[in-house]
This record gives structure tokens, sequence and C-alpha cells, in this order.
């Protein structure tokens, strides 16, 4: 396996996350809609897995980056 796909499934890994990021913020929504205020531990989360997130497109990018000319 080469990195271009271990980057792709980087890629599909850091949009899963993103996923989870936009439903914990749904969820603190409903509730901040419903006059409760968000749960603290929701926002936490959400904010812990959107630095995972980033992380990974981190990752996935630096794996496409071609490699460095040897000078030829």
């Amino acid at each position: 396996m080469g990195t271009e796909e271990v980057a792709e499934r980087l890629a599909a890994i850091a949009e899963e996350l993103g996923d989870l990021a936009f439903d914990r913020v749904r969820e603190a929504s409903v509730s901040a809609g419903r006059g409760a205020a968000p749960d603290p531990a929701l926002i936490a989360e959400e904010r812990r897995i959107t630095r995972a997130r980033r992380a990974v497109e981190k990752a996935a990018a630096l794996l496409r980056v071609a490699p460095p000319d040897d000078g030829d």
C-alpha cells in the first residue's frame, strides 16, 4: 500500500470525524433550543473531535506532498 492510498483512507477518516463533530454540535443546539444550557461535555467532545480531524487532515496532506526531486 502506498502513501496515496493511506492519504485517501485518512481523508475518509477526517470526513467521518467531521460528521461526528457536527452531530455533537447538533445535539448541543437541540438542548439549547429547548431553553437548557448546552451540555459542556458535548461541547468539549466536539472540540476534541475537531482537533483530531484537523490532525488527520494534516497527516493526509503530508502524505500527498510530492517527494523531493533528486536533481536529475
